[in-house]
């Protein structure tokens, strides 16, 4: 059973960056997918980005890429995602996902219990 904790949102202007940070325990981080994910008021949940179980392979949604970075440290069991020139589209819960599926697999078995990120115009 892998528990993630997510932290690092806040309330920030439009333009600036932030950096989200999701610690896992409780299983071995190595073997997972890890990814992120945002629900916005009124709309489903969606990706935002993947990395794979080798730290290199990464995916991402297209309205984020290009501005949001995903990384993984697997010594210090923690997955990032950097985001800068934040819109106010990207107000949002974000949610850190665990996966032992690969190959950017969209089911995941493990969730954090979200953050909030909020971009004002």
């Amino acid at each position: 059973q892998v528990q993630l904790i997510e932290s690092g949102g806040g309330l920030v202007q439009a333009g600036d960056s932030l950096t989200l940070a999701c610690a896992a325990s409780g299983g071995t981080f190595s073997r997972y997918q890890m990814g992120w994910f945002r629900q916005a008021p009124g709309k489903e949940r969606e990706f935002v980005a993947a990395v794979l179980q080798n730290a290199i392979s990464r995916q991402y949604a297209p309205s984020v890429k290009g501005r949001f970075t995903i990384a993984r440290n697997n010594p210090k069991i923690t997955v990032y995602l950097e985001m800068i020139n934040l819109k106010p589209e990207d107000t949002a819960v974000y949610f850190c996902a665990a996966s032992l599926r690969s190959s950017f697999s969209l089911e995941y078995e493990y969730w954090g219990q979200g953050i909030q990120v909020t971009v004002s115009s």
